[in-house]
């Protein structure tokens, strides 16, 4: 599991004193870093090889300013090419979110998937999510 933590800037919240919707997919984004260097290490943007195919994003709790959010981040699953991760967003002992994610390793100049190399795959799996550990199927919403 990657962790990371987000400081709540004022900016992020909005008319109803919470947390705004549309920045957990950037948080969420800012916790597949260590996935994104397995495929780019040095996060070049000239050799990156990654796009995304999917996301979903589930809201369970309200989150507000003056509170830090920790976003974890697991591999849930490695197909040939593909990555799906699962995240959730913890503020003060509670999910406020959870999402999925599938990334692709991708050659943009020939505009196609690349399989996972067995060294990627291999650091991909030291953080898979353990079984029976998705909380996606929980919903708590006040």
């Amino acid at each position: 599991m990657f962790s990371t933590r987000i400081t709540p800037r004022f900016g992020d919240v909005d008319g109803l004193r919470h947390i705004n919707n549309c920045n957990i997919p950037m948080w969420f984004e800012q916790g597949r870093e260590g996935i994104f260097r397995f495929f780019n290490p040095d996060m070049s943007l000239e050799s990156w090889n990654l796009i995304m195919a999917n996301m979903r994003v589930e809201f369970t709790a309200q989150m507000r300013l003056g509170h830090e959010v920790e976003i974890r981040t697991w591999v849930k699953a490695i197909g040939r090419s593909s990555v799906t991760c699962h995240q959730e967003a913890w503020q003060r002992g509670e999910r406020g979110a959870w999402g999925e994610s599938v990334i692709v390793h991708f050659d943009f100049a020939a505009n196609a998937s690349l399989p996972i190399s067995g060294e990627i795959r291999a650091q991909l799996e030291q953080h898979l999510l353990p079984p029976g550990a998705s909380l996606s199927s929980r919903r708590k919403v006040r």
